[in-house]
């Protein structure tokens, strides 16, 4: 089996783009989760300064962004830029930790359930002042069921958020509320202690533009944003260039005049304008390198890596034939061998995940199954053929969005199914929003998926598989059991009761098999020895306010 894997990724390259939420980064500041605090505002860290004399441009590369209307992002690419020409109440630091932002102050009351948060000072790129009716209006905007926001369920932390989108409760029983102007109060359903670092993912976005104009996000004629860059070009498919936000808040920490993003998929190409120095980073979080650069980047010292919380996975269409069959997905989840994956087509460290959530926030790192069973891979799918009364697989067809990463994984998928069920799958590539749009309408037997947390909890995994019909769910699973575990760790405040809770949902989820996990993933990628300040924490999410080229 190495052998057929390691032919098939030969002349294959890696392409990080994993699809993922939106998100925000930040420095090392005091963090943002005592109960009742003044905390130091974002840019109270020592920077260096860069070098004086010469404008200061960041050259990347990175996909498409499938959006950037914070609203309707969840994919890595869209995040970065999202990150880039927005800001939050908090950012992150490189340790993952919530410190204050557009927020110069968040107090928490003694029940843990209503944070308080005093804005500072700030404006929008259009010159408007930044205010918490924004904030409320945003996310109540991304709860509306009219709005039909794939992220919505990020706000379900909030008082009725979740009875909001589902219409069981009104826009003013939802728990965010401006007080005033400079004052944002958020009451939780339930003590979250993580919300700090989940409100880094939740900016504001401006009422008026957004109700004058619906469309208002595809053009940089339109959007109008709040973060230490704003968006100057969008060449579909060709490029983006950020400029430095001039109405900022933190301008003054800002350094890089510019950020100019290209748009091209071929990953030998990107490395090699890395090393022509027309690029200043190459790889990950945004993009990705060669598989065949990979060891010979380690045996240099020049490849850079960092664990992430991102699990890997694929999904089956539990309303599409076969898939209608447990036992049917447990064969296919069952025939993969994941350490060839990780250690042939990875090959930067990614661990195999016989599970849903990555080590990072793992409740049972050693997985749920063994992986690599060929035997009892064949005798399931027997056996579940037999339940659906076939003797014929009806036609399969493995969906992922393009990327050679992506396409080496989904032919070693598909020749490892080949070789161990006998089973023809057809592969079909398509961009990524195209991808998106027919993940969420359904139209796939299996598809590719990857999930990067919100905030380094199992909960960020698991709750996006309570509904039956959600984008955030796709499969078309749905178990009355598994939703009341996930509704039973929301309220429970015993942590070592929370976690045996969650355990026993996820544990419930591999039972039934709706998804199976391929690994935990890492980034890697190589960076120019001038680019300073790049920020990347470690649930992946990649910061460029404090960057600087030397």
């Amino acid at each position: 089996m190495k052998k057929m894997v390691t032919a098939l990724i030969s002349s294959l390259f890696v392409a990080g783009s994993l699809l993922a939420a939106c998100s925000s980064g930040g420095n090392g500041a005091a963090p943002a989760n005592s109960p009742a605090t003044t905390q130091p505002a974002a840019s109270t860290a020592p920077v260096a300064e860069p070098s004086k004399g010469s404008e200061q441009i960041l050259h990347l590369n990175m996909e498409e962004p499938a959006t950037l209307d914070p609203t309707f992002a969840e994919d890595t690419t869209s995040g970065a830029v999202i990150r880039a020409i927005y800001d939050g109440l908090t950012r992150l630091d490189e340790k993952g930790n919530a410190i204050n932002s557009l927020a110069s102050d968040m107090k928490l009351s003694d029940d843990k359930l209503t944070y308080t948060f005093t804005l500072r000072d700030a404006k929008w790129s259009n010159g408007d002042p930044v205010t918490a009716q924004d904030f409320e209006f945003a996310w109540k905007y991304a709860l509306d069921p009219k709005t039909g926001s794939p992220a919505s369920y990020n706000y379900y932390v909030i008082k009725n958020g979740q009875a909001f989108t589902s219409g069981k409760a009104k826009a003013e029983d939802v728990g965010v509320k401006a007080l005033d102007d400079k004052t944002l109060q958020v009451t939780m359903e339930h003590p979250t202690p993580f919300f700090p670092t989940l409100a880094s993912f939740l900016p504001p976005i401006n009422k008026k533009v957004v109700e004058a104009n619906p469309k208002w996000a595809n053009d940089p004629g339109t959007l109008v944003s709040n973060g230490p860059f704003k968006l100057e070009t969008w060449e579909h498919k060709n490029k983006i260039v950020l400029v430095k936000n001039d109405t900022y808040w933190d301008k003054d920490v800002v350094k890089l005049d510019r950020l100019e993003f290209s748009m091209i998929s071929d990953t030998n190409t990107e490395l090699s304008m890395f090393q022509n120095g027309d690029l200043d980073w190459a790889g990950g979080p945004i993009s990705g390198l060669p598989v065949d650069a990979i060891a010979p980047l380690k045996q240099e010292g020049k490849l850079m890596t960092k664990p992430k919380a991102t699990s890997y996975y694929i999904r089956f269409n539990a309303e599409r034939a076969p898939f209608t069959n447990s036992k049917v997905r447990k064969a296919f989840a069952y025939a993969i061998n994941r350490q060839e994956i990780a250690d042939n087509i990875g090959q930067a460290g990614q661990t195999p995940l016989m599970g849903i959530t990555p080590i990072t926030a793992s409740l049972k790192p050693e997985g749920f199954f063994a992986d690599n069973q060929p035997e009892e891979a064949k005798k399931l799918l027997a056996e579940g053929m037999k339940e659906l009364g076939i003797a014929k697989l009806p036609p399969i067809t493995y969906l992922y969005n393009t990327s050679d990463r992506n396409k080496a994984i989904a032919e070693t998928l598909q020749a490892t199914w080949k070789n161990v069920l006998g089973v023809d799958v057809k592969l079909l590539n398509k961009e990524t929003k195209v991808y998106l749009d027919d993940q969420e309408q359904g139209k796939f037997e299996i598809t590719r998926s990857s999930w990067t947390a919100d905030y380094n909890d199992s909960i960020n995994f698991l709750q996006k598989f309570v509904e039956k019909y959600s984008s955030s769910n796709i499969t078309r699973w749905h178990s009355p059991k598994y939703s009341e575990l996930i509704q039973k760790s929301y309220v429970e405040k015993d942590p070592e009761k929370r976690k045996q809770i969650l355990l026993e949902a996820e544990t419930l989820l591999m039972d039934e098999m709706p998804l199976t996990g391929l690994f935990s993933d890492v980034n890697a990628w190589v960076q120019s020895d001038k680019v300073k300040g790049v920020r990347i924490d470690p649930l992946s999410k990649i910061d460029f306010k404090w960057a600087y080229k030397e």
